[in-house]
């Protein structure tokens, strides 16, 4: 059973189309808070980013920021509880990884996306075991969900690492598979023999 002191959210800087996307930041951030888990994210104040950290912050939980210096100015929420402003995106991905003992995306764009492979790459790689989970609001991940059974179909993902992608349409059940995900202990190559 994993416990959890702080959590990462990888999410969009924008709001979404649906009201749905807002209203689950927001009670994430009130679930986060309710079980004693600190938010780490990407230190924006606009929004599912502004609205995430502003729930938790209402609820009187504990909000770590971390920002490239390039838009702190433009987009930075100073009335967190720590904010870090660093130098690059790099930078920033390590400190929030560091920081963190799970990881959740909700909907967003390329950043969200790529932030979140990046730490599925880590894991079937071997680098780290923390979990990683989609909030799946109003399907926005379910075709996401259908390709990657498809490079499981293709030969270019193994089953055990598919079962590395964690999603639920509930906050609570998404947090429930995160405290119960055990990492799977075995090579990312298939058929690594065959030219």
């Amino acid at each position: 059973m994993n416990t959890f002191k702080s959590i990462c959210v990888n999410c969009g800087s924008n709001p979404g189309l649906e009201p749905d996307y807002m209203e689950s930041a927001g009670l994430l951030g009130q679930t986060l808070v309710e079980n004693n888990i600190d938010l780490v994210y990407g230190g924006s104040d606009v929004g599912l980013m502004g609205k995430l950290a502003q729930a938790v912050l209402q609820n009187g939980g504990k909000v770590i920021g971390v920002i490239p210096e390039s838009f702190a100015d433009r987009v930075g929420n100073r009335h967190l509880t720590e904010l870090y402003v660093v130098a690059s995106m790099h930078e920033r991905k390590k400190l929030m990884f560091d920081l963190s003992d799970g990881f959740i995306a909700l909907p967003g764009g390329f950043g969200t996306l790529e932030e979140i492979f990046e730490l599925l790459t880590w894991s079937q790689l071997g680098y780290h075991t923390k979990p990683c989970g989609f909030l799946n609001v109003c399907g926005y991940f379910d075709k996401l969900m259908a390709f990657l059974d498809h490079t499981l179909t293709q030969r270019f993902v193994r089953q055990e690492h598919r079962r590395m992608v964690l999603v639920d349409d509930t906050v609570n059940g998404l947090l429930k598979q995160l405290e119960t995900y055990e990492a799977p202990k075995i090579e990312k190559w298939i058929d690594k023999d065959k030219g």
